[in-house]
């Protein structure tokens, strides 16, 4: 096995974890964006009101996602990481 390989394998392996953390990174900097203008607007500027709705956010997206996720990462084990182990 070649450096290159090895190289690429972890790069794959890299996009596909951001491929994977993307939508709910994305859910979670949407709601901070949109409750941090709703608190600008309103002059309430409590720290601990982001959490619970970024939280639920998150926890509905991932719970959305969680299917195609695993998808991902099973197709990416089958396909690149038996084949990096067996040498072929």
């Amino acid at each position: 096995m070649l450096e290159q390989d090895i190289v690429d394998f972890f790069r794959e392996a890299l996009w596909l974890g951001v491929e994977m953390v993307a939508p709910i990174m994305i859910a979670a900097l949407v709601t901070g964006l949109v409750i941090g203008f709703l608190q600008a607007l309103t002059s309430v500027q409590e720290a601990t009101l982001t959490f619970a709705p970024k939280l639920g956010v998150i926890l509905v997206v991932f719970w959305l996602t969680a299917g195609p996720m695993g998808r991902m990462l099973a197709s990416f084990f089958d396909t690149r990481v038996l084949s990096f182990i067996s040498g072929s």
